[in-house]
């Protein structure tokens, strides 16, 4: 399988993270949506990542459809999401508010690097960052109220995974306040301790405009 995006992308970074703990061998195509949109294309019409090229040429794009069909490869016992039930319920839900700060801290980003100074819209830009705030905060109720050393079910599971990318993610690109959050990073700090989550990891950059 083939793995398109750069590792500074939470996520690129939680497919990638999911591949590695599930067993499952990609070769990795270190392309930016910016520098490499057309070459992108090729395979997403849409020139986003995570795109995801299986051995049989077909193509899987937005990084939720991606890890589902991980999760299909996985045995059961194996598979990073809860099958059903209220513990799946919550798991989604967990990994909906931290995929949503996000996006927000996506489009922050994406107006600084394409906008120019005098046309950027300030007001939007802090509603934007008050929501990638407001998930971080929220994250950091639920890990503070529910005990143990994961979010779900008492083992590691996607929401995880998905939780520590955007939270370094938010943390390095956008300066966010870890301090106020303790519990949230002591539990993100347990997953970037692992080997996966060391050995796939790219610095932020933030993205040029072309």
């Amino acid at each position: 399988m083939i793995l398109i995006g750069m590792f500074d992308s939470p996520f690129v970074r939680r497919v990638a993270i999911s591949m590695r703990l599930l067993g499952l061998p990609f070769e990795h195509r270190n392309w930016s949506v910016g520098r490499d949109f057309d070459a992108i294309r090729h395979y997403n019409p849409l020139g986003r990542v995570p795109t995801l090229v299986l051995d049989d040429g077909e193509t899987l794009i937005e990084s939720s459809v991606i890890l589902d069909y991980l999760d299909e490869c996985a045995t059961p016992e194996r598979a990073l999401l809860p099958a059903a039930g209220p513990e799946r319920r919550r798991a989604l839900k967990l990994m909906a508010i931290a995929i949503g700060g996000a996006e927000k801290g996506v489009l922050q980003l994406y107006e600084q690097a394409f906008r120019p100074p005098e046309k950027r819209h300030a007001g939007w830009v802090a509603r934007c960052r008050s929501q990638s705030d407001a998930a971080l905060d929220e994250l950091e109720r639920d890990a503070a109220t529910h005990g143990g050393e994961w979010f779900v079910g008492g083992r590691m599971t996607q929401v995880d995974i998905t939780i520590a990318c955007v939270t370094t993610f938010l943390t390095d690109a956008l300066a966010l306040d870890a301090s106020r959050r303790p519990a949230l990073m002591r539990r993100v700090a347990r997953c970037e301790a692992l080997p996966a989550f060391r050995e796939i990891r790219l610095p932020f950059a933030a993205p040029q405009s072309t």
